[in-house]
Protein backbone atom coordinates (compact mmCIF):
# COMPACT_ATOMS: atom_id res chain seq x y z
CA UNK A 1 0.00 0.00 0.00
CA UNK A 2 1.14 3.53 -1.14
CA UNK A 3 2.73 5.53 1.40
CA UNK A 4 1.59 8.64 3.16
CA UNK A 5 2.98 12.04 1.33
CA UNK A 6 3.99 14.68 4.00
CA UNK A 7 4.56 18.10 3.25
CA UNK A 8 3.98 21.40 5.57
CA UNK A 9 3.27 18.31 8.48
CA UNK A 10 0.31 17.31 6.40
CA UNK A 11 -0.75 13.92 5.01
CA UNK A 12 -1.45 13.68 1.75
CA UNK A 13 -2.95 9.82 0.86
CA UNK A 14 -4.03 8.11 -2.51
CA UNK A 15 -6.66 9.59 -4.27
CA UNK A 16 -6.92 12.84 -2.23
CA UNK A 17 -6.12 16.78 -3.50
CA UNK A 18 -5.32 19.10 -0.87
CA UNK A 19 -3.98 23.10 -0.73
CA UNK A 20 -1.13 23.94 1.62
CA UNK A 21 1.07 27.04 2.73
CA UNK A 22 4.83 26.32 3.29
CA UNK A 23 5.54 28.81 6.16
CA UNK A 24 8.63 30.26 5.32
CA UNK A 25 9.17 33.60 7.00
CA UNK A 26 7.04 36.48 8.34
CA UNK A 27 7.15 40.51 7.60
CA UNK A 28 7.66 43.52 9.35
CA UNK A 29 4.07 43.64 11.41
CA UNK A 30 4.25 40.07 11.64
CA UNK A 31 2.18 38.80 8.60
CA UNK A 32 2.94 34.98 8.21
CA UNK A 33 4.47 34.73 4.41
CA UNK A 34 4.30 31.47 2.91
CA UNK A 35 4.38 29.33 -0.15
CA UNK A 36 1.32 27.97 -1.81
CA UNK A 37 1.16 24.21 -2.76
CA UNK A 38 -1.45 22.35 -3.98
CA UNK A 39 -0.60 18.40 -4.31
CA UNK A 40 -2.86 15.96 -6.46
CA UNK A 41 -2.34 12.24 -5.42
CA UNK A 42 -3.78 10.13 -7.69
CA UNK A 43 -5.17 6.61 -6.20
CA UNK A 44 -2.43 4.49 -8.18
CA UNK A 45 1.72 5.04 -7.58
CA UNK A 46 3.74 6.61 -10.44
CA UNK A 47 5.60 9.46 -10.57
CA UNK A 48 5.97 12.33 -8.34
CA UNK A 49 6.19 15.88 -10.01
CA UNK A 50 7.10 19.20 -9.20
CA UNK A 51 5.59 22.12 -11.12
CA UNK A 52 7.34 25.69 -10.31
CA UNK A 53 6.60 29.12 -10.79
CA UNK A 54 7.95 32.80 -9.96
CA UNK A 55 11.27 31.60 -8.65
CA UNK A 56 11.83 35.09 -9.75
CA UNK A 57 9.59 37.07 -8.54
CA UNK A 58 8.75 39.24 -11.48
CA UNK A 59 8.50 36.28 -13.83
CA UNK A 60 4.47 35.71 -13.51
CA UNK A 61 3.71 33.72 -16.88
CA UNK A 62 4.26 30.13 -14.90
CA UNK A 63 2.21 31.64 -12.20
CA UNK A 64 -0.66 31.50 -14.78
CA UNK A 65 0.35 28.33 -16.35
CA UNK A 66 0.08 26.53 -13.38
CA UNK A 67 -3.29 28.54 -11.85
CA UNK A 68 -4.56 26.96 -15.38
CA UNK A 69 -3.29 23.39 -15.23
CA UNK A 70 -4.77 23.14 -11.72
CA UNK A 71 -8.26 23.74 -13.56
CA UNK A 72 -7.76 20.80 -15.91
CA UNK A 73 -10.01 17.86 -15.22
CA UNK A 74 -7.52 15.16 -16.87
CA UNK A 75 -5.84 15.68 -13.44
CA UNK A 76 -9.14 13.55 -11.36
CA UNK A 77 -7.00 10.75 -12.99
CA UNK A 78 -3.86 10.92 -12.75
CA UNK A 79 -1.64 8.14 -11.86
CA UNK A 80 1.54 9.53 -9.52
CA UNK A 81 1.05 12.86 -7.79
CA UNK A 82 1.24 16.34 -9.09
CA UNK A 83 2.87 18.59 -6.79
CA UNK A 84 2.21 22.57 -8.17
CA UNK A 85 3.48 25.11 -6.81
CA UNK A 86 2.84 29.11 -8.68
CA UNK A 87 4.49 30.99 -6.24
CA UNK A 88 7.91 30.13 -5.35
CA UNK A 89 9.26 33.69 -4.43
CA UNK A 90 6.01 35.23 -2.61
CA UNK A 91 8.12 38.05 -1.28
CA UNK A 92 9.71 39.19 -5.27
CA UNK A 93 6.53 38.44 -6.13
CA UNK A 94 4.04 40.51 -4.03
CA UNK A 95 6.49 43.28 -4.64
CA UNK A 96 6.84 43.03 -8.44
CA UNK A 97 10.48 42.18 -8.11
CA UNK A 98 12.65 39.14 -9.30
CA UNK A 99 14.68 39.04 -5.96
CA UNK A 100 14.09 38.78 -2.59
CA UNK A 101 14.41 41.32 0.22
CA UNK A 102 17.68 41.02 0.74
CA UNK A 103 18.49 41.42 -2.72
CA UNK A 104 19.44 37.78 -3.41
CA UNK A 105 18.59 35.74 -6.41
CA UNK A 106 16.99 32.98 -5.08
CA UNK A 107 17.89 30.71 -8.18
CA UNK A 108 21.29 30.96 -7.22
CA UNK A 109 20.71 29.70 -3.76
CA UNK A 110 19.87 26.42 -3.38
CA UNK A 111 20.16 23.98 -1.73
CA UNK A 112 20.05 26.81 0.71
CA UNK A 113 20.93 26.91 4.69
CA UNK A 114 18.29 26.32 7.54
CA UNK A 115 19.97 29.25 9.12
CA UNK A 116 21.39 30.67 6.02
CA UNK A 117 20.01 34.23 4.80
CA UNK A 118 16.22 34.38 3.70
CA UNK A 119 16.99 33.52 0.35
CA UNK A 120 18.59 30.51 1.86
CA UNK A 121 16.37 29.05 4.26
CA UNK A 122 13.46 29.55 1.82
CA UNK A 123 15.30 27.49 -0.74
CA UNK A 124 16.50 25.05 2.05
CA UNK A 125 12.51 24.93 2.76
CA UNK A 126 11.63 24.70 -0.57
CA UNK A 127 14.23 21.66 -1.02
CA UNK A 128 13.09 19.75 1.90
CA UNK A 129 9.52 19.73 1.57
CA UNK A 130 8.87 19.44 -1.88
CA UNK A 131 11.72 18.80 -4.52
CA UNK A 132 13.84 16.01 -3.04
CA UNK A 133 10.23 14.27 -2.32
CA UNK A 134 9.81 14.34 -6.16
CA UNK A 135 11.15 11.86 -9.28
CA UNK A 136 10.98 14.77 -11.89
CA UNK A 137 10.28 18.90 -12.15
CA UNK A 138 9.78 21.40 -14.36
CA UNK A 139 10.64 24.66 -13.43
CA UNK A 140 8.97 27.63 -15.13
CA UNK A 141 10.49 31.15 -16.36
CA UNK A 142 10.51 33.89 -18.58
CA UNK A 143 13.19 36.62 -19.80
CA UNK A 144 14.27 39.14 -17.07
CA UNK A 145 12.24 42.70 -17.23
CA UNK A 146 12.90 44.40 -20.14
CA UNK A 147 13.64 41.27 -22.03
CA UNK A 148 11.33 38.67 -23.93
CA UNK A 149 12.13 34.68 -24.57
CA UNK A 150 10.99 32.60 -27.45
CA UNK A 151 9.08 29.49 -26.14
CA UNK A 152 12.59 27.39 -25.38
CA UNK A 153 13.26 24.31 -22.91
CA UNK A 154 16.80 24.10 -21.26
CA UNK A 155 17.97 21.11 -20.12
CA UNK A 156 21.26 18.99 -19.29
CA UNK A 157 20.43 16.34 -22.35
CA UNK A 158 23.00 14.20 -21.37
CA UNK A 159 20.56 12.74 -19.16
CA UNK A 160 18.34 10.62 -20.79
CA UNK A 161 15.13 11.16 -19.03
CA UNK A 162 16.25 14.76 -19.42
CA UNK A 163 16.32 14.39 -22.73
CA UNK A 164 12.97 12.90 -23.09
CA UNK A 165 11.09 15.20 -20.97
CA UNK A 166 12.24 18.53 -22.95
CA UNK A 167 11.77 16.37 -26.91
CA UNK A 168 7.92 16.01 -25.19
CA UNK A 169 7.30 19.86 -24.11
CA UNK A 170 7.03 20.23 -27.92
CA UNK A 171 8.57 24.10 -28.24
CA UNK A 172 10.75 23.84 -31.59
CA UNK A 173 13.93 24.86 -29.65
CA UNK A 174 15.89 23.02 -27.22
CA UNK A 175 18.99 24.62 -25.51
CA UNK A 176 21.19 21.74 -24.35
CA UNK A 177 22.11 24.11 -21.25
CA UNK A 178 24.97 23.99 -18.74
CA UNK A 179 23.43 23.66 -15.22
CA UNK A 180 24.50 26.94 -13.25
CA UNK A 181 25.69 26.55 -9.80
CA UNK A 182 23.23 27.22 -7.10
CA UNK A 183 20.02 26.66 -9.17
CA UNK A 184 16.52 24.81 -8.50
CA UNK A 185 17.34 22.91 -11.82
CA UNK A 186 21.36 22.10 -10.67
CA UNK A 187 20.55 20.99 -7.35
CA UNK A 188 17.88 18.60 -8.02
CA UNK A 189 19.79 17.30 -10.87
CA UNK A 190 22.77 16.66 -8.28
CA UNK A 191 19.26 14.37 -6.19
CA UNK A 192 19.27 12.24 -9.21
CA UNK A 193 15.65 14.12 -9.95
CA UNK A 194 15.42 15.00 -13.68
CA UNK A 195 14.35 18.54 -14.34
CA UNK A 196 13.65 20.83 -17.44
CA UNK A 197 13.08 24.46 -17.66
CA UNK A 198 10.60 25.86 -19.53
CA UNK A 199 11.53 30.10 -20.99
CA UNK A 200 9.19 32.16 -22.19
CA UNK A 201 7.52 35.59 -22.76
CA UNK A 202 8.86 38.43 -20.35
CA UNK A 203 8.43 39.43 -17.28
CA UNK A 204 5.77 41.26 -15.39
CA UNK A 205 3.60 40.31 -18.54
CA UNK A 206 0.76 37.76 -19.44
CA UNK A 207 1.94 36.91 -22.76
CA UNK A 208 -0.97 34.07 -24.26
CA UNK A 209 1.13 31.96 -26.28
CA UNK A 210 3.89 31.57 -24.03
CA UNK A 211 1.03 30.67 -21.72
CA UNK A 212 -0.70 28.07 -23.65
CA UNK A 213 2.15 26.79 -25.35
CA UNK A 214 3.76 25.98 -21.44
CA UNK A 215 0.59 24.73 -20.47
CA UNK A 216 0.30 22.41 -23.04
CA UNK A 217 4.15 21.69 -22.36
CA UNK A 218 3.74 20.24 -18.68
CA UNK A 219 0.81 18.20 -19.72
CA UNK A 220 2.62 16.38 -22.62
CA UNK A 221 5.55 15.98 -20.20
CA UNK A 222 2.86 14.27 -18.20
CA UNK A 223 1.83 11.92 -20.55
CA UNK A 224 5.67 11.23 -21.12
CA UNK A 225 6.46 10.41 -17.59
CA UNK A 226 3.01 7.71 -17.41
CA UNK A 227 0.98 9.78 -15.01
CA UNK A 228 -1.44 10.82 -17.73
CA UNK A 229 -3.11 8.60 -20.47
CA UNK A 230 -1.99 9.42 -24.29
CA UNK A 231 -4.13 11.67 -25.87
CA UNK A 232 -6.91 9.60 -28.17
CA UNK A 233 -6.37 11.76 -31.10
CA UNK A 234 -2.37 12.19 -32.46
CA UNK A 235 -1.67 15.88 -32.80
CA UNK A 236 0.50 16.58 -36.15
CA UNK A 237 3.86 15.47 -36.15
CA UNK A 238 6.19 17.84 -33.68
CA UNK A 239 9.70 18.64 -34.58
CA UNK A 240 12.34 19.90 -32.17
CA UNK A 241 15.49 21.33 -32.71
CA UNK A 242 18.85 21.49 -30.11
CA UNK A 243 20.44 24.42 -30.47
CA UNK A 244 24.85 23.56 -30.76
CA UNK A 245 24.98 27.14 -28.96
CA UNK A 246 23.77 30.43 -27.96
CA UNK A 247 25.26 33.64 -27.39
CA UNK A 248 23.96 37.15 -26.53
CA UNK A 249 24.52 40.39 -28.85
CA UNK A 250 25.43 43.54 -26.70
CA UNK A 251 24.75 47.05 -27.49
CA UNK A 252 28.27 48.35 -28.97
CA UNK A 253 27.73 51.96 -27.76
CA UNK A 254 24.79 53.88 -25.24
CA UNK A 255 21.73 54.74 -27.24
CA UNK A 256 18.34 54.30 -28.58
CA UNK A 257 17.92 51.33 -30.37
CA UNK A 258 16.38 50.42 -33.63
CA UNK A 259 15.20 46.67 -33.91
CA UNK A 260 15.54 45.38 -37.58
CA UNK A 261 14.35 41.30 -36.50
CA UNK A 262 11.84 39.82 -35.13
CA UNK A 263 11.38 37.13 -32.17
CA UNK A 264 12.10 33.73 -33.90
CA UNK A 265 13.69 34.98 -36.86
CA UNK A 266 16.18 33.47 -38.47
CA UNK A 267 19.35 36.10 -39.40
CA UNK A 268 22.64 35.57 -41.28
CA UNK A 269 26.22 36.21 -40.16
CA UNK A 270 26.65 39.36 -41.15
CA UNK A 271 23.12 40.72 -40.89
CA UNK A 272 22.13 44.08 -38.92
CA UNK A 273 19.82 43.16 -36.40
CA UNK A 274 19.76 46.60 -35.11
CA UNK A 275 20.96 50.13 -34.86
CA UNK A 276 21.58 52.31 -31.69
CA UNK A 277 21.78 55.87 -32.64
CA UNK A 278 21.87 59.14 -30.68
CA UNK A 279 18.71 61.01 -30.01
CA UNK A 280 19.24 62.87 -33.16
CA UNK A 281 19.51 59.71 -35.56
CA UNK A 282 22.87 61.05 -36.34
CA UNK A 283 25.40 59.11 -34.85
CA UNK A 284 24.27 55.16 -35.36
CA UNK A 285 25.99 52.20 -34.81
CA UNK A 286 24.94 48.67 -36.08
CA UNK A 287 24.86 45.61 -34.19
CA UNK A 288 25.76 42.80 -36.68
CA UNK A 289 25.18 39.12 -35.97
CA UNK A 290 27.93 37.34 -35.84
CA UNK A 291 26.54 33.65 -36.88
CA UNK A 292 23.62 32.52 -38.60
CA UNK A 293 20.92 31.28 -36.50
CA UNK A 294 17.53 32.23 -35.01
CA UNK A 295 16.55 34.94 -32.61
CA UNK A 296 15.66 33.41 -29.21
CA UNK A 297 15.50 36.60 -27.29
CA UNK A 298 15.97 40.24 -27.29
CA UNK A 299 15.86 43.47 -25.51
CA UNK A 300 12.03 45.49 -25.38
CA UNK A 301 13.10 48.34 -23.75
CA UNK A 302 14.85 50.51 -26.35
CA UNK A 303 16.96 52.81 -24.26
CA UNK A 304 20.27 50.46 -24.14
CA UNK A 305 23.53 51.55 -22.28
CA UNK A 306 27.02 50.18 -23.41
CA UNK A 307 27.41 46.73 -22.90
CA UNK A 308 23.72 46.04 -22.39
CA UNK A 309 22.03 42.56 -23.86
CA UNK A 310 20.42 43.30 -26.82
CA UNK A 311 19.70 39.87 -28.95
CA UNK A 312 19.73 36.50 -28.15
CA UNK A 313 21.23 33.95 -30.89
CA UNK A 314 20.86 30.29 -30.98
CA UNK A 315 22.55 28.91 -33.62
CA UNK A 316 21.35 25.52 -35.60
CA UNK A 317 22.93 23.01 -37.91
CA UNK A 318 19.63 24.10 -40.60
CA UNK A 319 18.75 27.55 -39.26
CA UNK A 320 16.05 27.54 -42.51
CA UNK A 321 14.00 24.64 -41.30
CA UNK A 322 14.10 25.60 -37.48
CA UNK A 323 12.39 29.40 -38.33
CA UNK A 324 9.85 27.37 -40.43
CA UNK A 325 8.47 25.40 -37.77
CA UNK A 326 9.19 28.36 -35.23
CA UNK A 327 6.37 30.11 -37.82
CA UNK A 328 4.06 26.73 -37.70
CA UNK A 329 4.55 26.48 -33.49
CA UNK A 330 3.50 30.13 -33.47
CA UNK A 331 0.30 29.72 -35.86
CA UNK A 332 -0.72 27.12 -33.03
CA UNK A 333 -1.16 29.43 -30.70
CA UNK A 334 -2.73 32.56 -32.24
CA UNK A 335 -5.28 33.42 -30.03
CA UNK A 336 -9.07 31.34 -30.55
CA UNK A 337 -6.91 28.58 -31.90
CA UNK A 338 -4.62 27.22 -29.70
CA UNK A 339 -7.10 25.49 -27.00
CA UNK A 340 -8.07 23.11 -29.97
CA UNK A 341 -4.72 21.68 -29.15
CA UNK A 342 -5.43 20.85 -25.17
CA UNK A 343 -7.58 18.08 -25.66
CA UNK A 344 -7.68 17.55 -21.76
CA UNK A 345 -10.58 19.66 -19.96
Amino acid sequence: MSQELIIANTAIKPGQRKRLFLDVAKLYDFTDMNIPIEVVRGKEDGPILFVSGAVHGDEINGVEIVRRLLSKKALKNIKGTLIAVPIVNVYGFNTNSRYLPDRRDMNRSFPGSKNGSLAGQMAYTFMTEVVEKCTHGIDLHCAAINRVNLPQIRACLEDPIVLKMAEAFKVPVILDSEIRDGSLRATAMERKIPTILFEGGEALRFNEKTITSGLKGVLSVMREIGMLKPLKNKTMPHNVYVARSSHWLRAPHSGILSTKVALGARVKKNQILGVVSDPFGREKHEIIARRTGIVIGMATLPLLNRGEASFHIATFENSNVVEEHVDLFEDQFDVGTGERFLDER
